[in-house]
């Protein structure tokens, strides 16, 4: 995720459990509310609040940190002190490890303790909201209307807000997300006499411009990325974009999808890339080939490779890149994933894309919801969305940001304005992590040579495990 992205584990938690167990809990922490009124201490004038995040100032997520602690605290602090309101709020930074920190915040909240608002990857929404450790925000502020006509929501796209929803309700609000895209090398384009405008407009039109490609000595044609070494990049990258291409979504009505017609049509579109030369096998087995991709394509040896809008603004990006292009404005190309065909995607859609983000919520055990709620809002303002990328160029939650700060990024503006609309986000249910791994495995035995009824057979199996039972997935 982008802003919580990326102790001993067995130190930390014990500790941890420890401390909530015996009731050392700091004054600042939500505290034992839950079940009470939603306006409880609505019109208190001496106020606490905390504010929780996995980062910390000169470490993960510095810039985070350092704009919650030293940016919208002091302004919001300012603002409620002109309504005559004294409000002190406290930051509490971590730097754990994703998973680490997930645990942690779990006991807290588990015990009805925890910030009053905290941060969480989108991915963690529904989980938490499954195991009742977040309520909906109409049920936590108690006025359905305040919270829906909240200005704010009309410019955080519908697409955008899915990433703090579960089962259609809002849980929080979403921070920064991003999009994937088809990227590709203008002068390799020029060189096999492919379009400088180039659209495709299905699976199809990738595998011919990857033929095309072909015909350029030292070229590897197309990039979508595959196996177990890329971790949640191959599916983040490669098969979710590919799977709403066909009109499947990974978990549809609270069932995993297996061994259906749609992941076999993801899985034959891998199998037809990497074993007719289109695409690098090897390259998809090796620890560091998600990085040795952006490389060989920064030197001009990929022609099509599949991505987030991270690959332009931190991996070819001219001066601070990882994988610097001088040219990268004149010879990056970017378009929309097609869906398999016209029509054939998601929702009926003609292009695709997937995102990824995180959201702010609610702790429901707040002494002070009303507050909290006007926290949320005020740290999702434009105002402080725009103070949050501290000059950089970065797509937000909020449209009107986003059009006023990515003006002069071409690039980033396509994500805005033609891809956030699109997007999908992952399910944010525990079983996930498991069922990723799943398919990205699937891809690694195409890959290997493994038919595509063999990967598929195979996967099936592991989301039935995954999933706890055959009747929790859908194939056919």
């Amino acid at each position: 995720m982008r802003s919580l992205s990326r102790l001993t584990t067995a130190g930390v938690l014990g500790a941890a459990a420890l401390a909530l167990l015996t009731g050392c809990l700091g004054s600042s922490d939500a505290g034992s509310s839950g079940g009470q009124d939603a306006n409880r201490n609505a019109d208190a004038k001496k106020v606490e609040l905390t504010i929780g995040s996995n980062s910390v100032k000169g470490g993960k997520s510095s810039a985070g940190a350092t704009f919650l602690s030293d940016v919208l605290i002091p302004k919001f602090v300012a603002d409620q002190k002109g309504k005559g309101v004294d409000v002190t709020v406290k930051f509490q930074g971590d730097g754990s490890d994703d998973e680490v920190y997930k645990q942690k915040l779990s006991l807290d909240l588990s015990n009805k303790s925890g910030p009053d608002l905290f941060q969480i990857d989108g991915i963690w929404v529904g989980e938490f909201a499954q195991a009742g450790y977040i309520k909906p925000l109409t049920d936590t502020v108690g006025d359905a209307a305040k919270v829906n006509d909240w200005d704010g929501w009309k410019q955080i796209p519908e697409s955008v807000q899915a990433l703090g929803s579960y089962n259609g309700q809002r849980y929080g609000v979403p921070g920064g997300t991003d999009g994937r895209v088809l990227y590709f090398n203008k002068k390799l384009f020029q060189q096999a006499g492919l379009p400088a405008d180039w659209q495709p407009k299905s699976w199809d039109d990738i595998i011919s411009a990857g033929q095309a490609l072909k015909k350029l000595p030292g070229v590897t044609p197309i990039q979508i990325n595959a196996g177990t070494a890329m971790g949640e990049a191959t599916t983040m990258q490669g098969v979710l974009p590919l799977l709403v291409g066909t009109g499947a979504t990974v978990n549809t009505d609270g069932k995993w999808l297996g061994n259906s017609p749609q992941l076999r049509q993801v899985l034959d579109f891998y199998h037809q890339i990497y074993s007719t030369g289109l695409g690098d096998p090897v390259l998809q087995k090796e620890a560091k080939g998600r990085d040795k991709s952006f490389a060989e394509f920064a030197a001009n040896k990929i022609g099509i490779l599949g991505e987030s809008d991270y690959f332009w603004r931190s991996v070819v990006e001219p001066k601070e890149g990882v994988a610097k292009m001088a040219d990268r404005d004149s010879a990056v190309g970017w378009a929309l994933i097609p869906a398999m065909k016209p029509g054939a995607g998601v929702k009926g859609q003609d292009f695709v894309s997937m995102s990824g983000g995180g959201a702010t919520v609610i702790n429901p055990n707040t002494k002070f919801p009303q507050q909290a709620w006007e926290l949320l809002q005020f740290m999702n303002s434009s105002e402080m969305v725009k103070a949050s990328l501290d000059g950089a160029a970065k797509i937000t939650q909020r449209s009107d940001v986003n059009s006023e700060v990515l003006a002069s990024d071409p690039m980033l503006s396509f994500i805005a304005e033609k891809v956030l609309p699109i997007t999908q986000f992952r399910p944010g249910l525990a079983e996930y992590p498991k069922i990723s791994a799943a398919l990205q495995q699937a891809t690694a035995d195409v890959v290997a040579g493994k038919s595509t009824d063999a990967a598929a057979s195979a996967y099936q199996k592991a989301v039935e495990t995954a999933a706890g039972g055959k009747d929790k997935v859908t194939s056919n």
